[in-house]
């Protein structure tokens, strides 16, 4: 049997640490086109054909009226890769109200309400999102600075008010990593172009995050460790 990649197998471990994929688990995976949720529809396109797989799953494309149409190139890997995929058109700036300012997060907040209804209506108990590691540090890092909270992304989130829950596979994988496999894979290269992405702090939070580890593995993955070592004593 072929091996799988090392970056399914750090997928492997947060989805067994955190419980993601369970039985008759039914998954809806946000597809943008980017290298990290076509990592995470090609892991879950893998995974289905394991023997023991018990869930079902399906990519969504939500697209903006600003956004570029979704990748050929990728619609043809899903394809080859037997994903069962849709694109669900939003008209997102029509819902900016008057003296609101577009931006990354009000785009992203408008696209995941769209997954969000999309999966009551249809079913789907779970919605898979792609954050990986980087995603979790530089959230920290915003919610540390411009809110003065310690908090961030978590592997899995259950909503209190809806029947579904967020959970994010790439929880243990450094965005280098992706890269390396997306160009591996020949799928890199797709990436945000609107015109508000600039207006986006965490953009800025990135830059923070690479400055404060000099983008070393081993300092982002202790600030990561971190979260999970607390000592209550030596805080105030």
């Amino acid at each position: 049997m072929k091996k799988q990649p090392d970056i399914f197998s750090l997928i492997d471990k947060a989805i067994f640490d955190y419980k993601l994929i369970e039985k008759d688990d039914r998954i809806l995976a946000g597809a943008s086109g980017g290298k990290d949720s076509t990592v995470l529809i090609k892991y879950l396109a893998n995974r289905r054909k394991r023997p023991d797989c018990n869930f079902e799953y399906k990519a969504i494309n939500i697209q903006s009226d600003f956004a570029p149409p979704f990748p050929e190139k990728i619609k043809s890997f899903f394809e080859e890769w037997k994903v069962p995929f849709e694109t669900i058109k939003v008209n997102v700036l029509e819902r900016v109200k008057s003296g609101q300012k577009m931006n990354c997060w009000w785009c992203s907040t408008q696209r995941r309400t769209e997954l969000l209804n999309y999966a009551i209506k249809n079913g789907y108990n779970k919605i898979a999102l792609g954050h990986h590691l980087d995603d979790v540090l530089v959230t920290l890092l915003m919610n540390m600075l411009n809110k003065a909270e310690l908090s961030t992304m978590i592997a899995k989130l259950k909503y209190d008010k809806y029947p579904v829950t967020i959970i994010r596979p790439l929880y243990y994988v450094f965005e280098d990593r992706i890269i390396d496999y997306a160009r591996e894979k020949d799928f890199l290269g797709f990436t945000c172009t609107c015109n508000y992405q600039e207006n986006s702090q965490r953009k800025n939070a990135r830059q923070k995050l690479e400055q404060l580890t000099d983008g070393s593995f081993t300092q982002k993955q202790h600030l990561f460790n971190s979260l999970k070592n607390i000592f209550p004593e030596y805080l105030p």
